[in-house]
């Protein structure tokens, strides 16, 4: 039994959720749907059956499956980003930065249900709003690692986002195989594999005022 169906066998019959809280039960059965098959193989049918409610009571809450997608990688696309600004933000040792923010990936990967694939291996990036979401996360985590490099390296805004996007797509990339070879390194050894290799570049770059790494 799923969590949503103890959920809704827990429930009094006739008990109405509030709102948010039915959006929420919706949202967690289109993803366990949408990651199982992929948006195209999805259908409304198979949300409302998963979330145990009827359809016109799934269509009060999204208009349509699209508007379903983005609701979920609205969700999901923002908790990477909060993850990698925490990260950043968890230390002021730059090594240990490097390695809090390859960590987030690797924690986004492994966790949430396999949201990740909605952001990073939909069947849909030719849909443009899907595409803007998938490059806004992608730009966010990159402009928030930028700007640490900028203030500590001095680099302008641009190489320091050049710089960004490499370790920001080293990370997902990586984060990614690691979880597709499944997990054939244990996670703190892959993320301290994946620490060293990112640090030796990074740490080539002088701390803005100083002679020193």
């Amino acid at each position: 039994m799923t969590a949503i169906e103890q959920t809704e066998a827990a429930r009094p019959r006739g008990t109405r959720l509030p709102r948010r809280a039915r959006r929420n039960q919706l949202l967690g059965a289109a993803q366990e749907v949408f990651v199982a098959q992929g948006y195209h193989a999805a259908a409304m049918d198979d949300i409302a059956e998963r979330a145990g409610v009827s359809k016109p009571v799934l269509y009060q809450h999204f208009p349509g499956k699209l508007d379903l997608y983005l609701a979920l990688l609205d969700q999901h696309c923002e908790s990477l980003i909060q993850s990698v600004r925490t990260a950043l933000a968890s230390t002021t040792d730059n090594k240990q930065r490097v390695r809090a923010t390859m960590d987030a990936y690797f924690v986004y990967v492994e966790d949430d249900g396999g949201a990740f694939r909605l952001v990073f291996e939909s069947d849909l990036t030719n849909e443009p709003a899907v595409r803007e979401r998938v490059d806004k996360v992608t730009n966010e985590c990159a402009e928030a690692i930028s700007e640490v490099i900028a203030e500590d390296t001095g680099l302008s805004p641009a190489e320091s986002m050049l710089l960004a996007s490499g370790l920001g797509g080293l990370a997902q990339v990586v984060a990614r195989s690691w979880l597709h070879s499944d997990r054939s390194v244990p996670r703190e050894q892959a993320v301290q594999l994946l620490t060293s290799l990112a640090w030796r570049g990074i740490a080539g770059f002088p701390l803005h005022g100083t002679d020193h790494h």
